[in-house]
């Protein structure tokens, strides 16, 4: 898997912003990554370095449309924290 293909998007979030001061960075990511892949593709991607990853699953809830029911997709979230002589992540441009 490509390094763009490991990381969908950024989980913005109240909690995950808090956590952006501690240098921790939460991702979307696809299903079938482990850490070391999440690692990997985070330093390559943003250019620094990862000191841990955090990796949690969350499994599809139950949703009617009417008579029909079926799940919605199941998601993969990591956290990612950034080593104390990293630079900080630019997800929103000033």
């Amino acid at each position: 898997m490509d390094a763009r293909d490991i990381i969908k998007r950024p989980v913005i979030t109240e909690r995950s912003s808090e956590q952006m001061e501690d240098k921790k960075y939460t991702f979307e990511v696809d299903v079938r990554a482990n850490k070391t892949q999440v690692k990997h593709a985070v330093e390559e991607v943003f250019g620094v370095k990862v000191e841990k990853v955090n990796v949690m699953n969350y499994k599809g809830k139950f949703k009617r449309m009417g008579k029909f029911g079926g799940y919605t997709n199941k998601r993969r979230k990591a956290v990612v924290t950034l080593s104390k002589d990293s630079k900080e992540i630019e997800l929103f441009e000033v």
